[in-house]
């Protein structure tokens, strides 16, 4: 009888245990103490119990069923916190055909990252891997990577990524505004933030819009664009509405963007000798089982970076103080990066968190992290030059995309007349 007793305590207390456990790796911060302060208590209740079992003889059948119980809270409270759904909402179209001439709308569409904490960008891309068959995080560990996500935020503050975003989408209109151009319209979108490209193209829609240009802001072509393409790609524009709508190409050969890191330097580097200068670029990396899916990404990404390295060496920079690394998943590594630039001799680091096109999460934190794990001599400065951000070159190569697929909707429109 007193087996049952103590059962009937241990079971539901540690199945509760387990659920609130997962709660307090993922839940928003303002929420974090409370859950703690609950799973603490019931872990305490726990322990209390399993004493008085284990002083009444019950040893291992009670502890075994703890355990048993624990993770059962935890991994069916995983699978529902791993099954939450995005819960935007992408709006109806009302538009309405006059006959009128409707305007040009641009939707400048980017990878985003909420300001704070939401797990839910990370929630979806696991769902994506898991649909591709690509393999991650096993699902068990999958909160503790969520885990880790929050506590970046915790760390930083803030992300400056939607900010930054925001900032280049008005120097964007204001290029178009200083040629004499009042009537284009912009949209911002996000795949991990909001509005996501097809509630922008549906805003633009209803506002009357007759053709659409998606400015893809991403440096590679990956399943980031893929999604984002086929979001909107389900609106079908054309078909049920005639208004015509083109992607500009993400911007891994575009040598404007590439002259931005450059110009980047030099407004860095005052009295340093270029042969004194380092210059690391850094990416985030992918596991090469994802290259066999989206092998463009990688691809697209070196060849990047090595195009910068190429216009850095014609400007006089030494080739053995320029460099690639990784963020993850692959070779070389930043820390081992910058011990070859120690060992040359430098007296200036540059980095650049090379593919990020506004300051985010891994350019305000991780980068900066994985760089400053080296030792560095007190004699060489390090100098973190960030994502792309607002630089006036950097602009210039979204309109460059952006004025090819005008121009050729102005072709198109002149041979159909």
């Amino acid at each position: 009888m007193k087996l049952f007793y103590f059962l009937s305590m241990i079971i539901p207390l540690n199945f509760i245990s387990g659920w609130v456990f997962l709660d307090s790796l993922t839940v928003h911060p303002v929420k974090i103490f409370l859950t703690v302060f609950i799973f603490t208590l019931l872990l305490s209740l726990n322990l209390l119990v399993l004493a008085l079992a284990i002083k009444a003889g019950y040893v291992a059948f009670p502890v075994i069923l703890g355990v048993v119980f624990f993770i059962s809270g935890y991994l069916i409270n995983t699978k529902i916190f791993l099954s939450s759904q995005d819960t935007r909402v992408v709006g109806e179209i009302s538009r309405k055909s006059d006959g009128k001439k409707g305007h040009t709308a641009i939707v400048y569409f980017t990878h985003g990252e909420p300001e704070t904490y939401n797990p839910i960008g990370w929630l979806n891309q696991f769902r994506e891997f898991d649909e591709q068959g690509v393999r991650f995080i096993p699902f068990f560990a999958r909160p503790a990577f969520i885990y880790m996500l929050r506590k970046k935020y915790l760390e930083v503050g803030k992300s400056n990524h939607r900010q930054g975003h925001i900032q280049m989408l008005g120097k964007l209109e204001d290029s178009f505004r200083q040629e004499g151009d009042s009537t284009t319209r912009f949209y911002i979108s996000f795949l991990d933030d909001y509005p996501h490209p097809d509630s922008a193209v549906v805003q633009a829609l209803n506002e009357g819009a007759d053709r659409i240009v998606v400015s893809t802001v991403f440096l590679t072509m990956s399943n980031h664009t893929a999604e984002g393409r086929k979001l909107v790609d389900k609106l079908d524009c054309k078909n049920k509405y005639g208004v015509d709508i083109k992607f500009t190409e993400p911007l891994w050969n575009s040598e404007t963007l590439m002259r931005a890191f450059i110009d980047k330097v030099y407004k860095h580097i005052g009295n340093t000798p270029k042969e004194k200068v380092a210059v690391a670029l850094i990416g985030h990396g992918q596991p090469n089982e994802w290259d066999k899916e989206w092998p463009t990404l990688t691809e697209q990404e070196i060849s990047f970076r090595e195009g910068i390295i190429d216009l850095l060496v014609k400007e006089g920079f030494r080739r053995e103080n320029l460099g690639n690394a990784w963020m993850e998943f692959k070779d070389p590594k930043p820390y081992d990066l910058m011990q070859n630039f120690v060992n040359n001799g430098v007296e200036k680091v540059f980095y650049f968190a090379s593919s990020i096109s506004a300051d985010a999460i891994h350019s305000q934190s991780d980068i900066p992290e994985l760089v400053n794990k080296y030792p560095f001599p007190g004699n060489i400065e390090v100098i973190n030059l960030g994502a792309w951000n607002s630089h006036p070159l950097v602009i210039k190569a979204i309109r460059e995309r952006i004025d090819i697929r005008l121009s050729e909707m102005d072709s198109t429109k002149k041979e159909a007349n």
